[in-house]
């Protein structure tokens, strides 16, 4: 049986960063877009120089071009590169680190629209994975918002996720809730940022935990990427 991973997103110093890697996430996600999580790289190079080298570093941006991008990922040493915002395809092949791109779910329509934009990518071997997060027309993500699950359900339901995979759950995720949505998304991996927070950009220890341990509560994962 595989688990479901679990990135915990907004990180802005390296103690804190290395007691939630120690608790078992599996990745920490440090926001370079304007957001109370924001950090700089130099901020962001602390905490990479104390995390273990199995947890995944993952920097965030919205609509940066690839030579910003590079030139963090090169004063930082990130792991991973997060797309949050209207990005073009053929960004992907310009990067120097694996991609994950976001998109907004707001109706049925969100599944033509990852597609249009996978069609795009000719550097696929560099997109590491898909993250559905909820639609907010004031922000890009990091809103505590939930969108309708049962959109992603269903197109796995009915074979549409084929060759979309592997998917990972954005927004409005939380200990209470965590569970219920890796049994039904079936994700392979779930992103958690103002769900385990006392404030915007400051992170609540316990609620961290919690998280983790009902993140440890779903079905067997059956996504196409895990066949």
């Amino acid at each position: 049986m595989q688990r479901v991973r679990v990135k915990i997103e907004g990180l802005r110093e390296p103690k804190t960063a290395l007691k939630i890697a120690q608790m078992g996430a599996d990745a920490i996600g440090l926001v370079f877009a304007a957001s109370p999580r924001w950090v700089s790289p130099e901020q962001a190079r602390a905490i990479v120089d104390v995390l273990p080298p199995w947890v995944a570093t993952v920097g965030v941006f919205v609509n940066a071009d690839a030579g910003t991008v590079n030139r963090v990922i090169e004063r930082t040493r990130i792991g991973y590169v997060q797309l949050h915002g209207d990005e073009p395809p053929d960004i992907v092949g310009k990067l120097a680190r694996p991609c994950i791109k976001a998109f907004r779910v707001r109706d049925e329509s969100w599944l033509a629209a990852v597609r249009d934009w996978l069609a795009g990518v000719q550097a696929r071997s560099n997109l590491a994975a898909v993250l559905l997060d909820a639609y907010c027309p004031d922000a890009p993500g990091g809103t505590g918002r939930q969108f309708n699950w049962r959109l992603v359900a269903d197109a796995r339901a009915a074979g549409a996720l084929a060759g979309i995979d592997p998917v990972i759950l954005a927004g409005g995720l939380d200990a209470r809730n965590v569970s219920g949505a890796i049994d039904l998304v079936k994700p392979w991996a779930v992103d958690v940022a103002s769900g385990v927070e006392k404030a915007p950009g400051v992170k609540d220890l316990r609620k961290v935990e919690d998280l983790l341990r009902a993140s440890r509560e779903g079905d067997e994962l059956c996504s196409e990427f895990w066949l």
